[in-house]
């Protein structure tokens, strides 16, 4: 993300001791969401190498911050929408484990459209990147799960033969390093920013003259994201391998933003695309910025493989819905005869309550999938999947079942302007797709 205007230095994260303690993040659909602290009120972000300065967008009480010097600013980022109106607020104090930053600036968008939280299916307040990353090397743990900040001069270089180090160079607050891909049967230098907030392996741009653009034979049309500026289409592909200092992946996911949504004008020039958590994630990392130096050893993630979303479908959270639901509540009565004071008989009365749960909608729909051809619409309301209540499912376990091997038979009921439909299909290749099911 871009954020145009230049920005004086502030203050500074300052923590006691050379190691700080363990943070435990959540880890979902590829990204890391921490918790940190904001004037004392604890909120969540993505920890988000993409971005320069954080940025709030979902807060239901924004005068619970007590957010100061606040000026109108704008925003660029990833989408087709261009500049996003936003308010810049600066001597806010931040807390990330038991660092603290008295003098941070914060951006603040109130626009109801830029909420993450439907998508990634928990709560996520806003975006953080290099105020963390400049102060510390940051150790990310993705097998283990949590983010610990060194101090930098404290800091030894990991020297073990699983650690690899390579060149990483920081420019204008965002961090890249040279990769390598085999696309077309032909290898590829390439400069990648590393981006912790995206959840897909690899973006590359269209380059024609080097022959970097997506396989004739296998690729389609896309829903890639959401972006400060709105929402991100393009091609989805795959490149033959692709290679990271000793380390080399075959088969991998990449997708191609069209070019309404990438402005390269606003971009480091030698950018070529984007190395996203997808392939991060297979790796234990320490970022160390002031000595531009990226350190990786590959974890249990590394052989997973790399799939796609064979339904078609994104959902959202859609707020809630009433659900009925039977309880069974016992109630006790003593029986038996004199000798035997203590027996008990249980009776169950059956009873009903009403909870609140969360509902999903289609909210993007690839119109060459089997899920599209069955007669699915975006504005559906998912209700169950596969005989269970989708309210059951937390939204990243639903995507996994979207995630599953092509041919596998999928049985949505939906809700249609009142009206409950069932439907069946089978899971894509997307890129060689099967007959859809009767």
């Amino acid at each position: 993300m871009l954020i145009c205007e230049s920005l004086s230095a502030q203050g500074e994260f300052v923590q006691n001791g050379e190691v700080g303690k363990k943070i435990n993040f959540e880890f979902i659909s590829n990204l890391i969401i921490i918790p940190i602290e904001v004037n004392g009120v604890e909120l969540s972000f993505v920890l988000d190498t993409g971005v320069s300065k954080p940025i709030l967008f979902n807060l239901s009480e924004k005068d619970s911050l007590d957010l100061k010097n606040a000026k109108t600013f704008y925003l660029h980022g990833l989408g087709a929408e261009g500049k996003l109106k936003a308010l810049r607020s600066s001597e806010n104090t931040f807390k990330i484990g038991n660092a603290v930053s008295k003098n941070q600036d914060l951006y603040v968008v109130y626009d109801e459209a830029i909420n993450f939280t439907p998508r990634i299916g928990v709560l996520v307040h806003g975006i953080i990147g290099y105020d963390v990353f400049k102060d510390f090397v940051v150790e990310v743990n993705y097998s283990a799960k949590y983010i610990r900040l060194h101090a930098i001069n404290a800091f030894k270089p990991k020297t073990s033969k699983k650690w690899k180090a390579i060149p990483m160079k920081v420019y204008a607050k965002k961090p890249y390093v040279d990769t390598q891909v085999t696309l077309n049967k032909t290898r590829h230098d390439v400069k990648l920013l590393i981006d912790t907030g995206s959840s897909d392996a690899l973006w590359l741009f269209d380059d024609t003259e080097r022959g970097i653009i997506a396989r004739p034979d296998m690729k389609f049309e896309d829903y890639l994201g959401q972006g400060l500026s709105g929402s991100i289409y393009g091609e989805r592909s795959k490149v033959d391998n692709f290679k990271i200092s000793d380390f080399e992946m075959d088969y991998v996911n990449v997708a191609f933003p069209d070019s309404i949504s990438v402005d390269k004008t606003k971009m480091f020039k030698e950018r070529s695309g984007s190395l996203g958590g997808d392939i991060l994630k297979r790796f234990n990392l320490f970022f160390d910025y002031k000595n531009e130096t990226l350190y990786l050893k590959k974890n249990s993630y590394f052989k997973d493989p790399f799939t796609y979303n064979n339904s078609g479908i994104v959902l959202e959270h859609n707020g809630s819905m009433f659900v009925k639901e039977e309880i069974r509540i016992p109630s006790y009565d003593n029986y038996g005869d004199d000798n035997n004071k203590s027996s008990v008989q249980i009776n169950f009365t059956i009873n009903y309550i009403m909870k609140l749960k969360p509902a999903y909608k289609i909210v993007e729909l690839r119109k060459s999938s089997n899920a599209y051809l069955a007669g699915i619409r975006v504005g559906d309301i998912l209700i169950n999947i596969n005989g269970k209540h989708a309210y059951d499912f937390k939204l990243p376990e639903i995507n996994k079942i979207f995630h599953g091997k092509t041919g596998k038979t999928i049985r949505l009921r939906i809700e249609r302007n009142g009206e409950s439909m069932l439907f069946k299909f089978k899971l894509d290749d997307a890129f060689k797709k099967n007959e859809p099911s009767n």
